[in-house]
């Protein structure tokens, strides 16, 4: 038995996600025992990139509007430029993502992820990591940001690039197995 059985895990995206940064940490949170969804506003699927490059559609399992955070045990962000900047501007994305810190849940970042939770407006006063590119606008949003290969602080998980994903996943298996962190907060 898996460290995850019986949780079930949301991973939030647009088109333009860093496909590794989706894909890996599914697999680890799967090998976990984790059901793991992908939501999206989009209906269907979901296009990732390759570096600069599109490359493949991913079936998107639950349409934005229909997500529940009280069914998911945990919150995925994967990075990429395009996904986090269109999902930042999202209310209903940003909602979601609020959501699972009022409930104490577990949420993890990678690389420009964290954008949409400064969008989200839940990093002031938070130890936190991304990929160099966005330092400054979680600095900005008074996040205490700081440049390791991955960062936890109450269940927030942060990495900043696929050169960090072993760390990453391991990181947050650990931490969607501990389930509701009392200090995750809005």
């Amino acid at each position: 038995m898996g460290k995850l059985e019986g949780k079930r895990i949301a991973i939030l995206t647009e088109d333009g996600f860093e496909q590794i940064e989706l894909t890996s940490p599914k697999e680890a949170l799967e090998e976990a025992g984790a059901q793991v969804d992908i939501i999206s506003p989009k209906e269907n699927t979901v296009r990732s990139k390759k570096g600069d490059d599109w490359d493949q559609d991913y079936p998107v399992d639950i349409n934005l509007s229909e997500a529940q955070v009280t069914n998911y045990d945990g919150l995925l962000i994967p990075g990429g430029v395009i996904n986090p900047d269109k999902l930042r501007v999202n209310d209903k994305a940003l909602s979601f993502v609020r959501e699972f810190f009022s409930a104490g849940k577990p949420v993890a970042a990678i690389c420009h992820g964290p954008q949409v939770l400064i969008d989200a407006e839940v990093v002031e006063g938070r130890k936190i990591t991304s990929v160099a590119a966005i330092k400054k606008d979680l600095i900005n949003a008074q996040a205490l940001w700081e440049d390791s290969e991955v960062v936890t602080d109450q269940g927030l998980v942060t990495s900043r690039t696929p050169d960090d994903l072993p760390a990453f996943n391991r990181k947050i298996v650990e931490e969607f197995a501990e389930g509701k962190h009392d200090g995750q907060h809005t």
